[in-house]
């Protein structure tokens, strides 16, 4: 995978993060630095500690599936997608916004909002991704997009939301799509 694919899932995996660092800066009535820093800290590590363990997981079987990987990377990817589509689409989301500034709750939605990365992390290994550089572009890329979640949430509100995570559904919609053609022969890039 080229340094841009990888950016761009990055930037599609951060969307529920950035959702989340939204509503964290909805509840500051004034940006709290060390705090959202935090919250950069944790969405980041999270996401790329999560595709680190889906990566060491599909290591242990990509020899007995590497004939049908384009076909795997292409339905975890796309489901991964249509549930932030569908999400984004709900006309009565709840924002659940707790004022509380605390590690458990940061440690909780870091978990939450990183579980797709986990069957992204599984495609990685399945694809011969370099998980080095995957995982740094991805943590890097949720850390500079949750602070800015926090930023935007704080001045602009919540109106943002559902547009991020329908971005962030087609992006992995389509680089899913885009190996699956790779690897069927239809499309060189």
């Amino acid at each position: 995978m080229e340094i841009i694919q990888l950016l761009m899932i990055g930037i599609g995996l951060s969307m529920d993060a950035f959702a989340v660092s939204v509503c964290k800066g909805l509840c500051m009535q004034k940006v709290d630095k060390k705090y959202t820093f935090l919250i950069g800290c944790f969405f980041g590590g999270f996401q790329a500690l999560m595709p680190f363990l889906g990566w060491a997981l599909g290591t242990q079987f990509a020899g007995y599936i590497t004939k049908y990987d384009h076909w795997i990377a292409f339905i975890l990817l796309g489901i991964i997608g249509v549930g932030m589509l569908r999400e984004a689409a709900e006309k009565d989301q709840e924002v659940v916004c707790p004022i509380s500034y605390n590690y458990r709750e940061l440690f909780m939605l870091a978990i939450a909002t990183s579980i797709d990365a986990l069957a992204v992390g599984i495609t990685f290994a399945f694809l011969g991704t370099n998980i080095w550089m995957a995982i740094t572009l991805i943590g890097c890329t949720t850390f500079v997009i949750s602070i800015l979640g926090v930023l935007v949430g704080n001045r602009f509100g919540i109106k943002y939301k559902s547009k991020a995570e329908i971005v962030g559904g087609a992006i992995l919609i389509l680089i899913g799509t885009k190996i699956l053609l790779e690897h069927l022969g239809i499309l060189s890039i």
